[in-house]
């Protein structure tokens, strides 16, 4: 599909009953794994590109065309609508955040998500009155042509204010965001006066709470439109790792040797029939 119906199909599924679950890829094997379990769109990680590449999440060391061209090669594997995780838009003025918005639609992007975050640890957060131009430049050039998410951070920087919380995504729905998101609500009262709040547009939750994760029929019930992990898998794929290489290095060489048989892995890329089979 082309970018204009990556973008429908990605609305249509916010539309959709129970909205839809978005889990985040890395790279091209676990895109077409996700797929092949059902999953109808995808989302990158910021925080995993930037760990794959041995670079901190957060602290614009990851560049606008290392994760389009992360995002994309996602999309070009699996053919699913991508959510790209385009952090702060790549820079602190409106101005960036549209230029970012055009990079992601030429990129292929059926959506992508922009924060208020500042990158500078002594001033995490865009004030109020900023993180709106923001996003009202991003929706303008993204009207009718990508999925826009607004997202703002308080609680993931320690500033757990839900009604500062509410009024910046209010204000981000009100510019043109197409989709609201705070990553780390407290609970599930925190979701629902969120969801609430910025009806009826869609919310997309981290997970879960932050008392726990609940089942997915939970959040649904509380009206929540799309579910994403962030870098979730990411860190379990690494916490598998971490456990084999304990064992490899204390001497057990049998949980190293369990794993998805190559064979596996090749028949779910392109072209896999005319490649070898390797061990």
């Amino acid at each position: 599909m082309k970018q204009p119906e990556l973008y429908e199909r990605f609305r249509t599924l916010h539309e959709q009953d129970g909205g839809v679950v978005m889990p985040n890829a890395w790279d091209g094997t676990s895109a077409l794994l996700l797929k092949q379990a059902g999953f109808q769109a995808l989302g990158s990680s910021s925080a995993a590109i930037a760990f794959a590449l041995g670079r901190p999440d957060g602290a614009h060391q990851v560049s606008r065309l290392e994760a389009l061209e992360n995002a994309a090669l996602l999309g070009k594997l699996t053919g699913l609508p991508i959510n790209a995780d385009l952090e702060d838009g790549f820079g602190p003025a409106p101005e960036d955040c549209a230029a970012t918005v055009e990079a992601a639609i030429a990129a292929g992007m059926a959506g992508l998500g922009i924060e208020d975050t500042t990158a500078d640890p002594a001033n995490p957060i865009h004030n109020f009155d900023h993180a709106v131009e923001r996003i009202r430049e991003a929706a303008r050039v993204a009207k009718g042509r990508i999925l826009l998410t607004g997202r703002t951070d308080n609680y993931l920087f320690g500033r757990p204010d839900l009604e500062d919380t509410i009024r910046r995504l209010v204000a981000f729905a009100d510019v043109g965001a197409d989709v609201l998101y705070a990553p780390l609500l407290p609970d599930m009262d925190a979701i629902r006066a969120v969801v609430k709040a910025v009806a009826p547009k869609p919310v997309n939750v981290l997970i879960g709470p932050g008392t726990g994760p609940i089942p997915i029929a939970e959040l649904r019930a509380a009206g929540v439109r799309r579910i994403s992990l962030g870098s979730a898998l990411y860190r379990h794929a690494m916490a598998c790792l971490r456990d084999v290489a304990t064992a490899l290095a204390g001497g057990n060489i049998a949980p190293a040797a369990v794993g998805l048989p190559s064979r596996t892995i090749m028949d779910l890329l392109p072209d896999s029939a005319s490649k070898a089979t390797s061990p």
